[in-house]
């Protein structure tokens, strides 16, 4: 037996790399599945950067992955593995709300979409089903899916933030996190004048009338992520 009596895992079990920069999170997440005898966890990672370190030394076969990651966000890091990895499986474990986030991530490449007030029972469950070739997201998303598919168009919006791209979405998290210009344009590698492009094409979509504005509306949009 190992510590605190769980029993090892299987010489076959499947190796999890956890994605997240909460500490408390991960160190949960991973005593959760120590339970689960055909799963293990191979390493954390706090940051994308870690991850992909991470993801050439251990080889593992799922990455469960956070969107609100310091520097380069969850979405962009699900393209970067999907560029250096196409087999390993991707599970997003967030508390972004999966009607703007969802589809974004499916589309990045990631297999499943969970957030972060679901049972640790229902994330064993899509940790599993990923693991078996499904995709997992809530219902919802896939009705709008298939409703699209089926109309042949897209269906309105259901907030006007669904019409940023996913580099505007990752700004406007950015800005409403509280960082300032030229921290965002570095974390992003950008120019200030490509981000004040940005900027201004998020306040166009949003139709808000000044910077002030939209960092009013950006810090209301991450506290209610967060709550």
């Amino acid at each position: 037996m190992t510590k605190n009596n769980q029993p090892p895992p299987s010489a076959t079990a499947k190796r999890i790399l956890l994605v997240d920069d909460h500490p408390m999170l991960r160190q949960g997440i991973q005593q959760y599945l120590q339970q689960e005898q055909d799963l293990v966890i191979c390493g954390q990672a706090g940051s994308a950067a870690e991850a992909l370190t991470m993801l050439a030394q251990l080889k593992p076969d799922l990455l469960i992955v956070d969107i609100g990651l310091p520097g380069r966000d969850g979405l962009e890091l699900i393209k970067d593995i999907r560029a250096l990895d196409a087999a390993c499986a991707i599970l997003v474990f967030s508390m972004f709300d999966e009607e703007l986030y969802a589809e974004r991530v499916l589309r990045a490449g990631a297999q499943g979409y969970l957030m972060k007030h679901e049972s640790p029972l229902k994330l064993v469950q899509a940790i599993h089903r990923v693991l078996h070739g499904e995709m997992v997201t809530g219902p919802g998303v896939i009705q709008r899916a298939l409703r699209r598919t089926a109309e042949g168009r897209d269906e309105k919006p259901a907030s006007p933030i669904s019409l940023l791209t996913d580099r505007e979405l990752e700004i406007f998290r950015l800005i409403g996190a509280g960082h300032p210009r030229e921290d965002i344009a570095r974390r992003l590698n950008l120019s200030v004048k490509t981000f004040e492009a940005h900027r201004a094409n998020i306040r166009q979509k949003l139709q808000l009338r000044s910077a002030a504005e939209l960092l009013i509306h950006a810090t209301q949009f991450l506290h209610e992520c967060n709550h």
